[in-house]
């Protein structure tokens, strides 16, 4: 007796992507505010701990924040994305590994 299996396609249909253009290269970092924003992924806090050291090193003009997101990578910070606009001239986001 044949028994009969129904199937799910798993690779499922991603959402459409808006294309936005990058932000506007800053001329110097001299005297601005670069975030480094540690998402939360393994070992990004000692990446953007060693960053931030390069940072005072080499460029000691700029000022560094560290900025811990609130919550795992997957979800989203609005305000912490609204501090950085407010308070920043740059930001990079450190995904650590």
């Amino acid at each position: 007796m044949a028994t009969r299996l129904s199937v799910l396609n798993p690779v499922g249909f991603p959402p459409a992507v808006r294309r936005q253009p990058p932000a506007p290269r800053l001329d110097t970092l001299e005297g601005k505010t670069v975030y480094l924003v540690d998402c939360r992924f393994d070992d990004s806090d000692v990446f953007l701990g060693q960053m931030q050291a390069w940072f005072a090193e080499r460029l000691p003009g700029a000022r560094t924040v560290v900025k811990r997101i609130s919550s795992v990578y997957l979800n989203d910070d609005p305000m912490t994305w609204e501090e950085i606009k407010a308070r920043g001239h740059a930001a990079i986001l450190g995904v650590g590994h």
